[in-house]
């Protein structure tokens, strides 16, 4: 049997490992970077970078590759070995410092928003020491930062890093007011990642999910998820063998893989990690993605991450767990036993209501995709429209300073079950809410919005950011008040009134509450482009806090846009090369096997009425599902007529996408009165229960 300890990390360059192979001095200025952000002392690289290729080789390493994040939404790798040549006709294996610091990969086919022309092709990559590199698959991996030529970031880590350090600098302002001296405060995230499993044999005869990672196509299965019998019910052998792998496989690389079960949709499970500070959790996220792919593969199935692979069930998302914590471990959003009588967590909860009110935009911008808005609003998925769930106890405590009311703090009570073997249970201060985007649970906000295929880097750098922001008006103003509690409960008394609109602890699901939003005048961005159509809203926010500079941030807007309008493009070609080649095909020639047995049941004078019927019905589906496919033809060819990536997106989300919808209504129901065996595609009771 497996020990666990001894393989946990086996294959990352970890505090440990750093430990053991660095020089003692080399270690501590190391260790001064990763713990408090202080710039790399140039001198270490070269032993640093012996250091990790001795233990790379030892771990069957031939390869190095600067493992990096562009505008692509995936993770990207050049390899080089770690030969060079000897006057002997010999090799050695080397690699210096600057290989480990710098390098320097085309980056002319990366999306760039108007950034770097097609021919200009130099980019680099720059070593980032606070995420620990890793050993997979012979190649050692070096996570890394991208940029072009002329310093613009051109990846999803830069401004995560960027956020990281604009956080740390005000909330370490926000302490000092409370006589804390610290010299770093960190974001803390555990990303939750729910995914769908599907036969490797049905994948492979679906066009769609093969070029989309979604159904286009399929009419819902007789049973879904209604009975409720998938969500944390027993795992099937097969799952519960490629779990076991995958949990071998994360813990490998360090990855604290900690909790997995079935969640609500038929194929659908989930894997929640331990928290880990947000740039590691987004490098591993991103791993973790990889690696849950690979291992899918090994047991003869497929991982799908889209947001909304199968239309009528759950879609998935990426509940992310964000928190921030002190150099000296102390948790930030922790309560205490009486909130209303901790200042600090108080103001610091001020804050993030603020920052959620303030930039609720840009919130929304931070989950949106193609994907996403399919998942939004529907099948126990967050609505578009942000708000933040407190619970009773917080949110009675909010409700008393608005009103000048007395503050009570939280008493701790206890559920007792009325069976005298069984524990008294402890009560936690506040409820869960599913329906919320932004919920507070106990010492940490769960930002439920995320989809499952996303970078979580972007929700991230947008929460850091937003909330810095806040935290640097917060102290400019009290850092030079007269009467510091009296300023500060002002401060709150305002800042929660002023904001209380974007709490709301009742269910997102109930459209009652979408037309209580538009009352109180919170956003709902329901589609992508309307979301990334504000973008540009928040230029000011992001050069003052040094995250992104106009022109980066314009850049990635333009990306987005690009990338929203190409992912419905290639969807709607996908739906119109299915529809010709294998539907419209396939409905004629089951309508054929009818005509032909409703005369041979007319010659020997048997009913032919249920051939007839049926006949009529597949014949008048199929004139409107022709009609459907030539309207979805028109409005795809209808983009090229369209200049610029935002009116591309809109167009795209206005034209096309309610095109390709009609045409599916159409063609499920083609489905529903087609015989099985006629079909060309597997069916929903294949892919959702064929695992």
């Amino acid at each position: 049997m497996t020990s666990i300890p001894e393989i946990f990390g086996e294959y990352v360059f970890n505090e440990s490992t750093m430990r053991s192979k660095l020089p003692k001095e080399v270690f501590k200025k190391l260790k001064k970077t990763i713990d408090y952000g202080e710039p790399l002392d140039p001198s270490i690289a070269n032993d640093v970078a012996h250091a990790m290729k001795e233990w790379a080789v030892d771990k069957g390493a031939t390869h190095y590759t600067h493992w990096f994040q562009p505008m692509t939404g995936i993770t990207a790798e050049k390899h080089d070995s770690f030969i060079s040549p000897t006057d002997n006709g010999k090799i050695i294996m080397e690699f210096s410092g600057k290989e480990l610091t710098q390098g320097e990969p085309d980056a002319s086919s990366f999306p760039s928003g108007g950034l770097r022309a097609t021919f200009e092709a130099r980019g680099y990559t720059a070593w980032d020491p606070t995420s620990p590199a890793f050993v997979k698959d012979g190649t050692l991996y070096i996570p890394t930062a991208f940029c072009s030529y002329t310093g613009e970031a051109l990846d999803k880590k830069t401004p995560l890093l960027r956020s990281m350090d604009a956080i740390s600098t005000q909330a370490c302002r926000i302490l000092k007011l409370f006589g804390k001296d610290v010299k770093r405060v960190t974001t803390t995230v555990g990303p939750e990642q729910e995914y769908f499993l599907v036969d490797k044999k049905y994948f492979d005869e679906r066009e769609d999910l093969k070029l989309t990672g979604r159904t286009l196509f399929g009419a819902m299965a007789p049973k879904g998820q209604e009975m409720e019998d998938h969500y944390f019910g027993s795992i099937k052998p097969r799952v519960a063998e490629f779990m076991a792998d995958l949990d071998q496989e994360l813990w490998k690389f360090g990855l604290l893989a900690k909790t997995k079960h079935n969640e609500v949709s038929p194929a659908q499970h989930e894997i929640a990690p331990i928290f880990s500070t947000t740039n590691v959790s987004t490098d591993n996220n991103q791993l973790l993605m990889d690696v849950i792919k690979n291992v899918a593969q090994k047991h003869g199935m497929v991982c799908l991450l889209h947001e909304m692979p199968f239309d009528g069930v759950n879609g998935s998302g990426k509940h992310n767990n964000w928190s921030m914590s002190t150099d000296e471990g102390e948790n930030l959003l922790s309560p205490g036993k009486d909130p209303a009588a901790n200042a600090q967590f108080m103001l610091i909860l001020t804050a993030i209501i603020t920052a959620l009110d303030r930039y609720a935009k840009l919130m929304r911008i931070s989950v949106a995709s193609a994907g996403n808005d399919h998942r939004l609003g529907a099948n126990e998925a967050p609505p578009a429209i942000v708000s933040t769930f407190l619970g009773d106890t917080l949110g009675a405590i909010v409700d008393a300073i608005i009103n000048d009311e007395e503050q009570t703090g939280s008493t701790s009570s206890k559920i007792k079950l009325g069976v005298s073997t069984l524990p008294v249970i402890p009560k936690d201060n506040t409820d869960r809410n599913r329906t919320s985007p932004f919920a507070f649970t106990g010492n940490r906000f769960e930002f439920r919005m995320p989809g499952s295929a996303q970078n979580i880097a972007c929700v991230n750098f947008v929460l850091n950011t937003s909330v810095a922001k806040v935290f640097k008006d917060y102290a400019d103003e009290l850092e030079g008040a007269e009467d510091f509690h009296e300023a500060l409960n002002a401060l709150i008394k305002r800042e929660l009134t002023a904001h209380q609109r974007i709490i709301f602890n009742g269910n997102g699901y109930d459209d009652e509450w979408v037309a209580e939003a538009e009352k109180r005048g919170l956003p709902n961005l329901k589609t992508t482009p309307e979301a990334l159509a504000t973008y540009d809203e928040f230029v000011d926010l992001f050069t003052e806090m040094n995250v992104l500079t106009k022109t980066e941030l314009l850049a990635r807007q333009d990306i987005l846009q690009e990338e929203y309008h190409k992912l419905i493009n290639i969807e709607a070609m996908t739906m119109i090369d299915m529809t010709k080649k294998d539907i419209l095909p396939a409905v004629s020639a089951y309508m054929n096997e009818l005509s032909t047995t409703a005369v041979n049941k007319k010659q020997i004078g048997v009913s032919t009425d249920i051939e007839v019927m049926l006949l009529n019905k597949l014949t008048a589906l199929s004139v409107e599902a022709y009609s459907k496919l030539e309207a979805l033809i028109v409005a795809d060819s209808g983009r090229t007529e369209i200049e610029g990536n935002a009116a591309e997106a809109a167009y795209a989300a206005e034209k096309i996408v309610p095109a390709m919808e009609a045409l599916r209504a159409v063609v499920d129901e083609m489905e529903v009165n087609t015989a099985g065996k006629y079909w060309p595609m597997p069916s929903y009771i294949d892919l959702l229960f064929g695992v």
